[in-house]
């Protein structure tokens, strides 16, 4: 194997922003919740 196969790959500069991003992160949680919650109603 190859010695750069071995390591994950660094994240770009607009994926550690996004991890960071306050309001982004609002958006996916709320987002995940409403998914859960589609999926919950169904099941009931």
């Amino acid at each position: 194997m190859n010695s750069n196969q071995r390591h994950a790959p660094m994240p770009t500069a607009a994926t550690r922003f996004l991890r960071t991003f306050l309001p982004w992160q609002l958006i996916k949680f709320f987002s995940i919740n409403l998914k859960m919650i589609r999926m919950i109603r169904r099941s009931h």
